[in-house]
């Protein structure tokens, strides 16, 4: 093994709960609903229609009998400043893979530049990755399972060992598999908004699953 190691992480639901943006937002859309409307008890309907899998904004309309554009509320949704943080346990487990000197964190997200930068600035991930290996598919040009993304880390990292750590089945570990990475799957605790399924092909399997992130630093 190599002295190096470059350890990948993706972002929602890997290093917090995308579910935790969601209530954010819906938190902030609710106040907007409340003050033009003056009405009540916007964000409990919001998150029992989400639940009930419904179309939350049109449902929003329907309620107040207004006309506010889709576009509006995604604009909402998509830009606004996130109230979500790191819980402790990932916080240290970020910190002690830093704190030996020899590990380099990287970041690789899809998703909109200015949202994924919002969550980023309001998870402080700064503390921990460098700007220049944080990697949004919007202002890279591609998206996972694309090889460029993954191959912007051993471009620019020699002689070293890769990892990805990740919670998607369907795009995180097919790529890094196929160049020998390290691939390890954080698991569903129950909040996860996209579903884990490990019952497909084994090439977009990961190689290890852990339950939570104190686990990480075994296998690093």
């Amino acid at each position: 093994m190599n002295n190096r190691k470059i350890i990948v992480f993706d972002l929602d639901d890997t290093l917090y709960y995308e579910i935790d943006y969601l209530i954010s937002a819906y938190k902030e859309i609710a106040l907007n609903i409340e003050t033009k409307y003056d009405a009540s008890n916007v964000f409990p309907f919001m998150l029992k229609t989400y639940f009930d899998k419904k179309n939350v904004f049109e449902e929003l309309n329907k309620r107040y009998s207004s006309d506010i554009p889709i576009e509006n509320y995604l604009f909402l949704y998509r830009n606004h400043i996130p109230n979500i943080t790191l819980n402790q346990e990932t916080k240290e487990a970020l910190s002690e893979l830093i704190e030996t000197g020899n590990n380099i964190l990287g970041l690789l997200t899809d998703g909109r530049e200015l949202t994924q930068k919002n969550k980023i600035k309001a998870l402080m991930l700064d503390k921990y990755i460098k700007a220049e290996n944080m990697i949004i598919s919007e202002s890279f040009g591609s998206m996972k399972p694309s090889l460029d993304n993954y191959l912007y880390f051993h471009q620019k990292y020699d002689n070293a060992d890769f990892f990805y750590v990740g919670d998607n089945v369907n795009k995180d570990f097919i790529t890094p598999n196929k160049l020998n990475w390290t691939t390890i799957c954080l698991l569903d605790k129950g909040k996860n908004i996209h579903k884990q399924n490990f019952s497909g092909n084994i090439e977009y399997l990961p190689e290890y699953k852990i339950a939570n992130m104190k686990e990480l630093s075994s296998l690093i």
